[in-house]
């Protein structure tokens, strides 16, 4: 299993656009996908799922990659997070 933490930085924190990128991206992997934030999980794989953690700007995600290619997983996952995320 491989784990990182984001910590949003967009003002409007994991609104629609946003949390259906990162689905969109998490589901071109085959390893499963979790995202916990303010004691929530969610799968990282379901929009609806996402936005039920109402995180904010300041919340940090906490995500957990396990599966045969959770390597790539997460190296695409952080480089999402880093471009897509941090309110630029």
């Amino acid at each position: 299993m491989k784990e990182f933490k984001h910590i949003i930085k967009d003002k409007n924190g994991l609104h629609a656009r946003p949390a259906g990128m990162l689905a969109s991206v998490a589901r071109t992997f085959e390893s499963e996908i979790r995202v916990e934030a303010k004691g929530k999980e969610a799968d990282g794989k379901r929009l609806l799922s996402l936005m039920s953690l109402g995180a904010k700007c300041g919340t940090e995600l906490h995500f957990k990659i396990e599966g045969n290619d959770e390597d790539v997983a997460v190296k695409a996952l952080i480089e999402h997070c880093d471009t897509k995320l941090n309110g630029e």
